[in-house]
């Protein structure tokens, strides 16, 4: 390592993950042009109320759409809400040129869901339970 460069540890990870993040951006908007990615996002709440049960957000990045959260309560799971929430992101992947979309969900969570929209695994990380194994997902539109 050169002598003038030390590598240090930080608690402030939000000022890290910026500080990073600038150039690595750059770097890739020199490669690829735009590099960001645009977001998207469902919320699922009671009528009336502007209080957020759970939802889906994700983002498309060069003709990708990536699924980051799902959340769909207890209570409506099994009722179409899950499926109106997955309806509702194709779509949007679609009207935004994603040729795929993805995911990464635990053993614990929701494979068998995203199985069930078209999904199929393309890859997974083992270990100990119930953590993992951890599934990457696809779904070629």
């Amino acid at each position: 390592m050169p002598p003038d460069f030390v590598i240090t540890q930080t608690d402030d990870t939000d000022r890290a993950y910026t500080e990073i993040w600038k150039p690595l951006l750059a770097f890739n908007q020199q490669i690829v042009g735009n590099a960001e990615g645009v977001g998207f996002a469902l919320l699922i709440t009671p009528q009336g109320s502007d209080d957020i049960s759970g939802g889906l957000w994700g983002l498309s990045l060069w003709g990708s759409f990536y699924i980051g959260l799902t959340f769909v309560p207890e209570a409506l799971r099994g009722t179409g809400v899950g499926s109106g929430l997955m309806q509702r992101a194709e779509t949007e992947a679609i009207s935004r040129d994603c040729q795929t979309m993805w995911v990464d969900t635990y053993e614990f969570q929701a494979r068998e869901f995203y199985e069930r929209h078209g999904f199929k695994v393309f890859g997974q990380i083992d270990g100990p339970a119930p953590m993992f194994p951890r599934y990457f997902m696809k779904k070629n539109l």
